[in-house]
């Protein structure tokens, strides 16, 4: 009987494994409510864009996507696209909510841009860090009501220099393609 390694990495998984995994890091409120589209405008390096967001749950909602488009006012051909991943990090506290957030960052300057995040729940909404060689950005997503509020700086040693801010209102998410 010939078996391939495919069927042995399937077996190793199956059954009694599968159960005795721990459960996933819970996805903080403060990140879930992301959940939707958004519409809005800011500026990246001082330049003035317009941006939309699209987030939804994915992964059996252990985690949340994030898709952002955006394109300078001045240049409609000058765009730029990034895929945001967002989940739970860590164990709850005993007596309150889940704070840790992981992520990972791609866009439209490709692989080699990619970077993985940490970050936590703050009042109103979350921040994450993505370790690039040159500096750390930091992302602080803060909601309320129905406005969004996405500002990133470059924090290189202990100064923070503004990279990017955007603020978005919540809007209908395009119908699907059918």
């Amino acid at each position: 009987m010939r078996v391939s390694s495919v069927g042995v990495l399937w077996l190793a998984m199956s059954g009694a494994a599968w159960a005795e995994d721990p459960p996933p890091a819970p996805v903080p409120a403060e990140v879930r409510a992301l959940e939707g589209c958004w519409r809005g405008a800011g500026d990246v390096m001082g330049k003035p864009v317009e941006i939309v967001l699209s987030a939804r749950p994915v992964a059996l909602g252990t985690m949340l996507t994030v898709d952002a488009d955006s394109r300078a006012k001045a240049d409609a051909k000058d765009r730029y696209a990034a895929h945001l991943i967002f989940g739970g990090r860590g164990a709850p506290p005993k007596d309150g909510a889940a704070i840790g957030v992981s992520g990972f960052w791609s866009d439209s300057f490709g692989g080699d841009f990619t970077a993985v995040g940490q970050g936590a729940a703050q009042p109103g909404g979350f921040d994450i860090a993505y370790a690039y060689p040159d500096a750390s950005f930091v992302n602080r997503w803060r909601r309320e009501g129905d406005t969004l509020t996405w500002t990133i700086v470059a924090k290189m040693g202990g100064k923070e220099n503004a990279f990017a801010r955007y603020e978005l209102a919540r809007s209908a998410c395009p119908a699907p393609l059918g």
